[in-house]
């Protein structure tokens, strides 16, 4: 039985929602799924598989206040760990989850798939392509 975390980070509740629907497919398929707001490098390692989320803020960057400094401590972490992204945006093209990718290809993380988005709330599309994410990181 697969231990997968969910960390995320939600402002309106349209990335909590992706969250929920991240754990819908996991625990569908029998992950152990843990949802929280932050992890520590050291507690990677207790995880086979890992999503986070956040939303685009300001010029299409992670939330800088709380996200982005939690996810950045533990980026030396991520080497051969299976992770998905997702997130929520309101403008933009989804530059910021294009750049998170990049990040985390260059940590040597193993990306499960495309980075899931969602334009404001989460539509069925969007949920769905939550749920496989889970699907496939359990």
């Amino acid at each position: 039985m697969s231990k997968v975390a969910i960390v995320y980070w939600s402002g309106t509740g349209n990335t909590e929602a992706m969250a929920e629907a991240v754990k819908a497919g996991a625990a569908g398929k029998g992950a152990v799924v843990t949802m929280t707001g932050a992890l520590t490098a050291a507690e990677v390692a207790e995880y086979d598989a890992i999503a986070f989320g956040c939303p685009a803020m300001g010029a299409e960057v992670l939330e800088e206040d709380e996200f982005d400094p939690m996810f950045t401590a533990l980026e030396g972490a991520l080497s051969g760990k299976k992770i998905g992204l997702f997130g929520s945006y309101g403008w933009g093209d989804g530059e910021w989850m294009r750049n998170w990718e990049e990040r985390c290809r260059a940590d040597g993380a193993d990306l499960v798939s495309d980075g899931v988005t969602a334009n404001d709330a989460p539509d069925d599309d969007a949920v769905a392509a939550c749920k496989a994410l889970g699907e496939a990181l359990a």
